[in-house]
């Protein structure tokens, strides 16, 4: 069964061309049901480069175009995101599995990147100043860096698409996005809602394709794309690089996680699991920042355990798109599959269930929700990133050995903290390896923020002025009046 879609979900969105259909197609699926709900074009290495030629031929008008016009349209595909919220949120619980209040959520998020970047757009304002011996002026301005790559992961279609969108616009770059073949709808009715604003043609060109290695190396070795922008694991980010390498690109890399979740002895247990319940089950655990090891002080360790699996227990598992579900479908079977090995690893290796540690018996992509105490701190389940579910707690008895336990990874992109002491979270935070801390919190990302990772978590920052940077050059002027 094929569900009908408006027919703004059909045709790559390449400059001004009109869609072409003449070409394979990728089917899209919803996760709840394995059902059909569309298809796509399934673009090709000329498609790639046509879409390169399409933002090139936009960009030195767009470059040109006023800060304060820029801004405007900016704010206007926020107003307009704002305003199709719901029919967003249906699109992205349908083709994602995620709950549509997950769902509403992310819009929301994704939208206020438009916004922040209207605000951003025109406060690139350079530096003057004075050389240390006198001889000259130091001018210092901000450069668009040209055209621009995006690649976008499946489990925030619509946060990571305007993440990277609304920064390159406001800094007068033309963008290429690549959507994940998984849930492109989302990123096509995004860049149709952003050219009702009236972003211009080329600005904004949509290819997807089941053949990302070969078009994406393409589109990063044509001399006019400048910068890279990628999000998704670090195996590839990793691979990116190097493709990247030959051409020097510009590249900004939000790759993987593996996030602590720290639990002092004086936190409120009640509070730490209000907490934890955002900080792992946002997205069903599919998020790069998701608590995916949970260290507990052991003094608390019984208590937190017993109310977040009697929390994870009352779940309702169900489609993304019944308003009722509160834990929807894993994106595909094989998420499946790695969660149910790496659940069944840690059992084999001495962790308990305390609830879930199974598929349940019904259609689509399904995995209880999880969680396990007496973890071996070497057990796979704590040193890959899990993507699912699954709360793996882990006790400790003091902050030098659970901060060593935190940093003992090659990743860094996320940590939580919980205590009843402000000063000791935050001086606990100084010791983490990590880009962002949240003390007592257990939602960190904010678009005025800069979101990003250390160590092999990635390279650059998204959010905050410095997202926008990341598309920019500095030009230094010297001169003397």
């Amino acid at each position: 069964m094929t569900t009908s879609l408006p027919s703004p979900y059909s045709g790559l969105i390449i400059g001004a061309a009109p869609p072409d259909r003449g070409r394979g197609t990728i089917d899209v699926f919803d996760p709840s049901s394995g059902k059909l709900l569309s298809s796509v074009p399934d673009g090709t290495v000329d498609d790639g480069l046509a879409a390169v030629d399409a933002a090139a031929e936009a960009f030195g008008s767009w470059r040109a175009t006023g800060p304060r016009k820029r801004a405007e349209i900016l704010r206007r595909c926020w107003e307009l995101m704002t305003e199709r919220k719901d029919e967003i949120a249906g699109l992205i619980s349908s083709e994602n599995g995620k709950t549509l209040a997950d769902a509403l959520g992310e819009v929301t998020y994704a939208a206020e990147f438009f916004r922040w970047y209207s605000e951003e757009a025109v406060r690139a304002v350079g530096q003057l100043g004075t050389s240390p011996n006198g001889t000259n002026r130091i001018m210092v301005s901000y450069e668009p860096i040209g055209v621009a790559v995006l690649i976008t992961p499946w489990n925030f279609p619509a946060a990571m698409a305007t993440r990277k969108i609304a920064p390159a616009l406001a800094a007068g770059c033309p963008v290429v996005l690549k959507p994940a073949s998984e849930t492109p709808l989302t990123s096509y009715l995004i860049a149709r809602i952003c050219a009702e604003a009236g972003v211009p043609d080329g600005v904004i060109n949509v290819v997807t394709t089941s053949r990302s290695g070969e078009v994406v190396r393409a589109m990063l070795h044509d001399p006019r794309v400048r910068s890279l922008s990628f999000t998704g694991s670090t195996e590839v980010g990793r691979a990116l690089l190097h493709e990247a390498a030959d051409t020097v690109l510009k590249s900004s890399m939000e790759l993987g996680g593996n996030a602590p979740f720290i639990v002092l002895d004086d936190a409120v247990p009640d509070e730490v699991v209000d907490g934890l319940m955002i900080a792992k089950m946002r997205n069903g655990g599919q998020a790069c920042t998701a608590a995916n090891r949970v260290y507990v002080h052991r003094s608390l360790v019984g208590k937190v355990s017993r109310l977040l699996a009697d929390r994870f227990a009352d779940l309702t598992i169900g489609p993304g798109t019944d308003p009722a579900t509160e834990c929807g479908p894993l994106i595909n079977d094989r998420a499946v599959d790695k969660v149910a090995s790496l659940v069944d690893s840690a059992v084999a290796a001495g962790a308990r269930v305390l609830v879930g540690g199974e598929r349940p018996g019904r259609e689509g992509a399904f995995y209880t929700p999880t969680v396990l105490v007496d973890v071996p701190p070497q057990a796979d389940i704590v040193r890959e990133e899990v993507f699912g579910p699954v709360a793996s707690i882990i006790a400790f008895d003091s902050d030098d050995e659970v901060v060593r336990a935190a940093n003992a990874t090659h990743l860094g992109l996320a940590a939580y903290v919980y205590t009843s002491d402000l000063r000791r979270g935050l001086r606990m935070a100084d010791r983490i390896e990590a880009g962002m801390v949240a003390v007592n919190r257990g939602l960190l990302s904010d678009p005025a923020a800069p979101f990003g990772g250390v160590k092999e978590s990635g390279l650059g920052r998204e959010g905050g002025f410095e997202g926008m940077l990341e598309f920019m050059e500095s030009k230094y002027i010297a001169t003397s009046w």
